[in-house]
């Protein structure tokens, strides 16, 4: 097989991220496609196998909660690469940075004085309406004033190649293990090009998450840091296991953890050793049956108590989950106005508002042409794409908005960038996202590189791994400055 037979498809179209035509590369690749083209007849095939072998035999699996078969599979997974320019990469760092900023200006704002809402930029009743806010963590006081300290943002291309943002995950998002399997997967694949292409380090994100967590303890030691994960049936169990022993860190269940006296504690082989901060990844509903959900017995009792005292840092801090509402992520150009006086950087993709009643009207005369979302799933759940859809889904769908349009938008459908995937032993497009992964402590870091998903069924834009998606590595070019 030969790369130069790859079809990046019709220009205008659809952005190819390798290729600019047929047979020719965009400028990041050159060295990738000349190195790959040197390769005997059916080398990328064999690679493709091994690197698929090398995820089996590292463990890198994820389990779907409606698999029937009860099994874990490995994340899917693509040997071509894919390949950000330096100045590009820039522009992406500068526009995250700035969102992730605002962001945390605005949940301190909502859960404080609310000016947000008194200047009338944002609704008070959207943000109370909204499944992530939590009246209970009015008037909390995260360490340093930080609530998102962990956030991956979706983006996309469109035909044109410009970048926009999907959605904002905040709550607990997931998928930096597979970032770092990636890259050791494709270190062992492909060692030559690593040396030539020298992408720049992603593998030091567990020692700088580490880092960013500690930050939020008590200076007068080394805080102890234990992991909060609902369990082996969850869906990212391994990320959790994984990001625990590479940090050093207790993996605990709310069982492993006691509130006495008014701090946190975890249960060890040597008795009880208290908690200095806890990152967890089980959702607000369930940390506390005191405060949230009265049947959770994933959480600890008590522990909203230590918390507001200032006994305990949690990250994120409970209650970060309405800036995760799609219908909040459609003021973002407002709120980065509002808190930093600075029109936005990365843009959103045009939303329509169903709780608006002529954008309503517009949704559901245009149902067909749009991509409706629920306001708070996630996963590729609670998506219709409105061009795949048939006629009984978008009946069933517009009845749904009509009886709750506070819980539904409308964006307009992208021609989302491909990129060449491995597909037996053949190379086609395939559809695209990026997400980044953003730590807030001392400063804000973003990751040089992220988790590039691929909707692997032909034609498809859903990237989930729930949904069927893969992924791939993503190398960011190193710049003349930092690297």
């Amino acid at each position: 097989m030969k790369l130069d037979l790859y079809n990046p498809g019709n220009p205008g179209e659809f952005y190819d991220e390798i290729f600019e035509t047929i047979g020719k590369p965009r400028s990041q690749a050159e060295m990738l496609i000349q190195t790959l083209e040197t390769m005997p007849e059916g080398e990328l095939v064999r690679r493709q196998q091994a690197a698929e072998k090398a995820f089996l035999n590292l463990g890198i699996t994820f389990n779907v909660y409606n698999n029937s078969s009860g099994r874990e599979k490995i994340f899917p997974f693509d040997v071509l690469p894919r390949i950000i320019e330096a100045s590009e990469w820039d522009f992406i760092e500068k526009g995250l940075v700035q969102r992730i900023h605002a962001l945390n200006l605005f949940l301190d704002d909502v859960y404080h004085n609310q000016r947000i809402a008194k200047e009338g930029i944002v609704p008070l009743d959207l943000i109370q309406s909204a499944t992530g806010y939590r009246p209970e963590c009015m008037g909390l006081n995260p360490a340093w004033g930080v609530w998102c300290h962990i956030t991956g943002s979706d983006l996309v291309k469109d035909a044109h190649g410009k970048i926009f943002v999907l959605e904002d995950n905040i709550r607990c998002p997931s998928g930096v293990s597979y970032v770092i399997g990636n890259r050791q997967v494709m270190k062992r694949t492909f060692p030559q090009i690593f040396g030539a292409v020298n992408p720049r380090p992603v593998e030091d994100y567990p020692s700088r998450l580490l880092d960013m967590l500690q930050f939020l303890g008590p200076r007068n030691t080394t805080p102890t840091v234990a992991f909060l994960t609902p369990g082996i049936y969850n869906s990212a169990y391994f990320e959790h296991s994984f990001l625990a022993q590479q940090m050093g860190v207790e993996l605990v269940t709310g069982s492993d953890l006691r509130v006495r006296d008014g701090y946190l504690y975890m249960r060890t082989t040597r008795g009880f050793k208290r908690v200095d901060v806890l990152y967890r990844r089980i959702d607000d509903d369930f940390l506390d049956p005191k405060v949230f959900r009265k049947d959770s017995a994933l959480g600890v009792p008590g522990l909203m108590d230590v918390y507001r005292a200032g006994n305990v840092a949690i990250a994120n801090a409970p209650g970060t989950g309405v800036a995760d509402d799609k219908v909040i992520y459609a003021y973002l150009p407002q709120i980065i106005k509002f808190y930093l006086g600075e029109e936005i950087i990365l843009p959103n993709v045009d939303t329509y508002m169903c709780w608006i009643e002529s954008e309503r009207k517009y949704v559901l005369e245009h149902m067909a042409e749009l991509v409706i979302k629920t306001a708070n799933d996630s996963g590729g759940y609670g998506v219709l794409i409105g061009p795949h859809a048939t006629t009984k889904v978008l009946n069933e769908w517009a009845e749904r908005i009509k009886s709750n349009p506070r819980n539904f938008i409308g964006q307009k459908t992208l021609s989302l960038s491909r990129s060449p995937v491995m597909i037996g032993d053949e190379c086609e497009g395939r559809h695209v996202d990026f997400r980044p992964f953003v730590l807030y402590g001392r400063d804000i870091y973003v990751m040089p590189g992220g988790l590039t998903r691929v909707a692997l069924k032909k034609g498809s834009l859903v990237v989930n791994s729930s949904q069927g998606g893969g992924s791939k590595d993503t190398w960011v070019l190193p710049g003349l400055e930092k690297y």
